[in-house]
């Protein structure tokens, strides 16, 4: 009895180790650059997958419970392939070994046809990790064809341009809410705030919320119409759009793009109200980048 209680304490050990592993880690790299973060932040996701394929090891040989152990390495395998994506020869390294320490027992336990049938369970994860990457490379490739396409402009008043027409909503404010969303630069935005920049800090949720809802009902209406995909984001009560979907002269400003520093006049989103301090700060961010270039020659 003691001895399992010993055997159970460990296994919550490696559990708790592993958690407050990832948790601490997710807090150091939770600013770090754009274009590091999707390497820097799979890797707690990689993590708790293999720990979770070590539990199904040890479920097997340690604590005795075979079957217990199966089921611990296939639900992580099919839950890891639903919730995140895996490059499939990291994935299928961790099928092989799990499955290969397993195999020995398996075999004891449920004889050639259990051993058959996990072996067939792990051939299958790894074909549906490879549909979902060339899904995922379809996903990116569109993606990428669209950003050609779909552009804002925010020098001056706000244009919002698919294949160099402009894309027209049926509410004059369903614009007006793109535009703050553009301009957030793809951070959330709440109901809350919504309606303070569209109607002002009085405005709530019961007189306004059904004019919000329309609002977005246009947007997402007249984008699908568009064929416009993963551009227009919308969560439980929170809003945002996604950066990577469009060619912004306001994104490229940011970045330190010459074009788009030289082609910045002093005005940003001039017909939105909101957006009056915002171009104060390119206008003194300009006269920095100018003075900076003249110290250099």
């Amino acid at each position: 009895m003691q001895a399992s209680q010993t055997e159970s304490s460990c296994l919550f050990g490696i559990f708790t180790v592993a958690g407050g592993f990832v948790f601490l880690y997710s807090r150091l790299v939770k600013n770090v650059p754009h274009k590091k973060s999707y390497i820097l932040k799979t890797i707690p996701v990689y993590i708790l997958t293999f720990t979770s394929f070590i539990i199904a090891i040890y479920n097997f040989y340690i604590l005795g419970q075979p079957f217990n152990g199966f089921a611990v390495y296939c639900l992580t395998g099919f839950i890891s392939l639903y919730l995140f994506s895996f490059p499939p020869l990291i994935f299928l390294v961790g099928l092989a070994i799990t499955i290969g320490v397993m195999s020995p027992d398996i075999y004891s336990h449920f004889a050639l046809s259990g051993l058959a049938d996990s072996i067939f369970t792990a051939i299958i994860m790894f074909c549906l990790s490879l549909f979902k990457r060339r899904i995922e490379k379809k996903q990116i490739l569109l993606l990428k064809k669209q950003t050609q396409k779909l552009e804002a402009k925010t020098f001056g008043n706000f244009t919002l341009l698919y294949e160099n027409k402009v894309i027209k909503f049926s509410r004059t404010k369903s614009n007006e809410l793109l535009a703050y969303l553009v301009y957030k630069n793809g951070s959330s935005v709440n109901t809350k705030e919504l309606l303070s920049v569209l109607w002002g800090d009085q405005a709530n949720s019961s007189r306004y919320g059904s004019s919000l809802r329309n609002l977005i009902v246009d947007i997402k209406h007249t984008l699908n119409s568009l064929e416009i995909f993963d551009f227009f984001i919308t969560e439980y009560n929170n809003f945002r759009i996604n950066p990577a979907a469009i060619k912004c002269d306001y994104y490229e400003f940011l970045k330190g793009g010459k074009n788009a520093i030289t082609g910045f006049a002093g005005e940003f989103m001039s017909q939105y109200s909101w957006a009056e301090e915002t171009a104060a700060f390119l206008e003194m961010k300009e006269i920095r980048n100018s003075d900076s270039d003249k110290t250099k020659k």
